[in-house]
């Protein structure tokens, strides 16, 4: 009896723990928003379930937002993660975004990558699709608001994982504030970005370029040479030119120079 009843709990310690396994491996690969860390917003908090404090080897990056924003228009934006947690696994990472004021929808062609949470407008996250991106970048659009709705707020938290499913330290993650001011917009846009500034550009995946492709270029490059190799033949001829084109002169001159010596060596001259 005794043995059955340890029997018994030991299934079920195993089986509440592959559940809470499940749920907690499983529960953000799909989207994340609201209160989901008991923190907060997590656009806000962070996502402190995979790492208590913010990494700045993490460099959130949110292109193309204007410097001031009309009432009404839409402004598509890129968002980006560089850095953090090395990929490994099928998830690469994922964010919670969160404006104060606008409409935030996909971009285009990607509507399967980002959704709204739950349906507010005015969040944005990432889709199972979404969290298994090769290079941790989303597109989105922005609609301002209404006039007179003054400066926005623009809340993201960025989450780099390393595939494991389970969510560690070992994940990175950090935190991006912007704010947009109503105003007249010239079309100009930046880039914003938090974290230590750090970015590393991508290794080429070819290390050389058959010549055989190389199209115009190539082209190009043969006749900078011909136009090379003419310039120092045209320079050849004429120094021979000078040199022996007036030679009857050149030997007149000689032959007058030599007697006038000899004249003045032997000191026959009156």
């Amino acid at each position: 009896m005794n043995n059955f009843n340890r029997v018994s709990r030991r299934t079920l310690v195993l089986v509440v723990l592959a559940l809470f396994l499940a749920t907690t491996t499983q529960a953000y690969h799909t989207g994340i928003g609201g209160d989901s860390d008991g923190e907060g917003d997590v656009s806000l908090a962070g996502c402190t379930c995979h790492a208590e404090e913010p990494d700045n080897s993490v460099t959130v990056v949110l292109d193309h937002v204007p410097f001031h924003y009309e009432a009404g228009k839409s402004y598509p934006m890129t968002l980006q993660l560089i850095g953090g947690a090395e990929i490994g696994g099928a998830q690469t990472g994922g964010f919670a975004m969160r404006v104060t004021q606008g409409i935030l929808a996909a971009g285009v062609d990607s509507e399967s990558l980002v959704q709204n949470w739950e349906d507010e407008e005015n969040t944005l996250t990432h889709t199972d699709s979404g969290s298994k991106t090769e290079d941790r970048t989303w597109y989105l659009i922005w609609t301002a608001p209404e006039t007179g709705s003054g400066p926005v707020n623009f809340w993201i938290a960025g989450n780099t994982v390393n595939g494991d499913a389970i969510p560690s330290a070992l994940d990175r993650w950090n935190r991006l504030t912007v704010t947009v001011d109503e105003g007249a917009d010239n079309g100009k846009t930046r880039t914003v970005f938090s974290g230590n500034g750090e970015i590393e550009p991508p290794a080429p995946k070819e290390s050389h370029v058959d010549l055989h492709h190389m199209g115009a270029a190539l082209r190009a490059h043969w006749l900078g040479l011909l136009g090379f190799f003419a310039v120092i033949i045209v320079i050849i001829f004429c120094g021979f030119f000078l040199r022996y084109g007036f030679s009857q002169n050149y030997k007149g001159r000689s032959n007058l120079l030599r007697l006038r010596i000899k004249h003045e060596r032997r000191g026959d001259q009156i």
